[in-house]
C-alpha cells in the first residue's frame, strides 16, 4: 500500500498540503490540489482511518448490539442509526446477540477494547450486563439502550411503551366482540414480551378468559406451534383472538390456521406487534401494533452522539414513544354467531 509519504513525493509537495488536500482541500491551491489528487488516484492512495482516529484520539464508529437481526423489526432500527451517523460521518458496526447472554458479554468485552465512540444495546437480560456496561461508561464510551424501558444503570434509554402496546391490543380486541384471547409470545425474561402481556391482561374483566402460550422465540416456526395448540382445541374452547409477541410470531400463526383449514379472521383473530413490512403483504393482511423503529433507532443514535460530543454537561434521558394500533383484515369485526358462542365461553 501506499503512503502518504509517497503521494507528497510524486506531487511535490510536503506531507502537510497532502494531508490538507484530504482533510481541508479549501486551503489548498486549485492548481496545487490537483497535482495532489492526481498523485493519489495513480497510486491507489487510501487513508488509514485507525491510524488517524489513534492520533485524535476519538473513535469514528458507533457500536450497536442488536438482540436478533432475523427479525425485521432490528433493521429498520438499524436504518434509523445509520442516518444519524452518516449525518455526522461516522461508520456504524452492527453485531447480534442472538439472544444469548454469554455471546452478548463477549461482545461486550471486545468493545470495551475497541473503545467505539459510543454503544447502543438491547440488552439481552435487563441487569445481566450491568458491570459490563458500566465499564463502558467508567472508560468515557457512552452506552445508550434500545428498545428497553427500564431504568437500569445510569445512562439513557429509548423505548416504546409495551404495556400500553398490550393495553391498545387488548381493547381493539375486546371491541371486537371477543372474549377469550390467547396471548403468543415468550420468553418472558424478555421485558418487552412481559409488558405486552401484562398489558393486555389489564384490560380483560374477570369475566372475559387469557389463555397465555408461552414460546421458547419470536420467530415463524414458534409461531406455527402456537396454532398448533390452539387449533387442537374443542372450537367451543378455543380462544376467538390471539395476540403475538411480534409479527413473526403472527405469520406463522397466520401460516399454521390457514394450513388446518380455519379461517381467519372468522374463525380466529390475529393481531401482531411491530408492524413490519411483511404484516400488511400478508395472505391475509395482518393487524399489528406499530413501533416508530426508524425514530427510535435515529433518537439513540442522536443521544450516544451528544453525550460524546458534550460529555460533562449532559443530561441522561429516558425517551418513550407511544405505539398506535394499526388496523386490517386479520381481526375484522367477529362475526354475530361467532360472538354469541364466544359469549358462553
Amino acid at each position: 500500500m501506499s503512503s502518504i509519504k509517497e503521494v507528497a513525493r510524486m506531487a511535490g509537495v510536503s506531507v502537510g498540503t497532502v494531508s490538507n488536500v484530504l482533510n481541508r482541500p479549501d486551503m489548498v491551491a486549485p492548481e496545487t490540489r490537483q497535482r495532489v489528487q492526481a498523485a493519489i488516484a495513480q497510486l491507489g492512495y487510501v487513508r488509514n482511518a485507525s491510524a488517524r482516529q489513534l492520533r485524535a484520539g476519538r473513535s469514528r464508529t458507533i457500536a450497536v448490539v442488536a438482540l436478533d437481526l432475523a427479525n425485521p423489526f432490528f433493521i429498520d432500527v438499524l436504518s434509523g442509526v445509520e442516518s444519524a451517523a452518516q449525518r455526522d460521518g461516522l461508520t456504524v458496526m452492527v453485531f447480534n446477540s442472538s439472544k444469548d447472554a454469554e455471546r452478548e458479554a463477549r461482545l461486550l468485552e471486545m468493545l470495551e477494547e475497541q473503545r467505539p465512540l459510543g454503544v447502543l444495546i438491547t440488552p439481552v437480560n435487563d441487569r445481566g450486563q450491568q458491570k459490563r456496561l458500566d465499564r463502558l461508561l467508567s472508560r468515557g464510551i457512552p452506552v445508550v439502550l434500545f428498545d428497553n424501558s427500564s431504568r437500569i444503570g445510569h445512562g439513557c434509554a429509548v423505548a416504546v411503551d409495551d404495556v400500553l402496546g398490550g393495553r391498545l391490543a387488548g381493547l381493539h380486541l375486546r371491541e371486537r366482540g371477543h372474549r377469550h384471547i390467547a396471548f403468543a409470545g415468550g420468553p418472558f425474561t424478555v421485558r418487552q414480551v412481559e409488558d405486552r402481556r401484562d398489558g393486555l391482561a389489564s384490560v380483560l374483566t374477570p369475566a372475559e378468559k387469557l389463555t397465555v402460550i408461552p414460546l421458547p422465540d419470536l420467530n415463524v416456526a414458534t409461531g406455527r406451534t402456537a396454532a398448533q395448540e390452539i387449533a387442537a382445541l374443542p372450537r367451543a374452547a378455543r380462544p376467538t383472538a390471539v395476540f403475538c409477541g411480534n409479527d413473526l410470531v403472527a405469520l406463522g400463526v397466520l401460516q399454521e390456521l390457514t394450513l388446518r383449514g380455519l379461517r381467519v379472521p372468522d374463525d380466529v383473530a390475529i393481531l401482531g406487534y411491530d408492524d413490519i413490512g411483511f404484516a400488511a403483504a400478508a395472505a391475509v393482511p395482518l393487524s399489528s401494533i406499530r413501533q416508530p423503529r426508524e425514530q427510535l433507532g435515529n433518537t439513540a443514535a442522536l443521544m450516544v452522539l451528544e453525550e460524546a460530543d458534550r460529555p460533562s454537561g449532559h443530561q441522561h434521558r429516558h425517551v418513550i414513544f407511544q405505539p398506535e394500533l394499526v388496523e386490517r383484515s386479520s381481526t375484522a369485526q367477529l362475526r354475530p354467531s361467532r360472538q354469541a358462542a364466544n359469549a358462553t365461553h
